[in-house]
């Protein structure tokens, strides 16, 4: 196939996802050309590479030896290094963040989010901590450089360096979900073993579009689960009375 058509990443893409569509998001990811397979040890991991490749030479597609790597207790992979202790940023993606230069154009700005965005998942208060710099890709907004804008600049490189590593779920235990609100925005992260978090009490409507935003993005861990969730709006206990 030629990767020089406009649609050809997007055809390669479908046609990847229906030759794997019995395993994907079970043992396999795959991303374009770019394939992973991923099991709880070693017998497991024999059986989905095989499986794997048993489908390729049904569907007559090769994979070149030199870029293959079997057997890896760490990976990485479209930007994250993935490992048994969970997910974590990939540290050359860190450093090209941390050289990045002083946005001097909205075009400079919205690369430099586009970036740190995609690693947003791994920073508290993504949103909030990069407003100053997000109001300036604004028409109506005059492009201003202020000191608030240097401070969410550096902000964000700070909290990159910074970043924990995500862990794997444990589907056999409770899930946890925090939540919060306000007029900037919406907040909620997933966790086991939850722990006590500071409370705002913004308005009742934003805290309930909080929750119903949390339960959205985590829907494929906690269908079917046991799921207490945690909210710092008091009245939200009565939804359903």
């Amino acid at each position: 196939m030629s990767f020089g058509l406009t649609n050809a990443p997007a055809f390669f893409m479908y046609m990847m996802n229906s030759v794997f569509m019995n395993e994907l998001d079970k043992f396999l990811v795959v991303f374009i050309d770019d394939i992973l397979i991923y099991s709880k040890n070693e017998e497991e991991h024999e059986e989905h590479l095989r499986i794997v490749l048993t489908r390729l030479r049904e569907h007559k597609l090769y994979a070149k030896f030199g870029k293959c790597a079997f057997w890896l207790k760490e990976v990485s992979f479209l930007g994250h290094i993935l490992s048994e202790k969970g997910v974590a940023v990939d540290p050359s993606k860190v450093e090209c963040v941390l050289n990045w230069k002083q946005p001097e154009t909205v075009t400079e700005i919205r690369s430099f989010l586009g970036l740190a965005s995609y690693y947003r998942r791994f920073i508290k208060d993504f949103s909030k901590t990069a407003k100053p710099m997000t109001s300036l890709t604004k028409k109506t907004t005059k492009y201003l450089w202020s000191p608030n804008c240097e401070e969410a600049f550096q902000s964000l490189k700070r909290s990159l360096t910074t970043a924990l590593v995500l862990a794997q779920p444990d589907i056999t235990k409770p899930f946890d979900v925090y939540c919060d609100a306000s007029g900037n925005g919406l907040g909620c992260v997933l966790m086991q073993e939850g722990r006590k978090h500071e409370a705002n009490y913004p308005t009742h409507d934003l805290e309930l579009a909080a929750v119903v935003h949390a339960l959205k993005i985590w829907r494929h861990y906690l269908l079917g689960n046991t799921c207490h969730i945690y909210t710092d709006h008091k009245s939200l206990k009565y939804i359903l009375t």
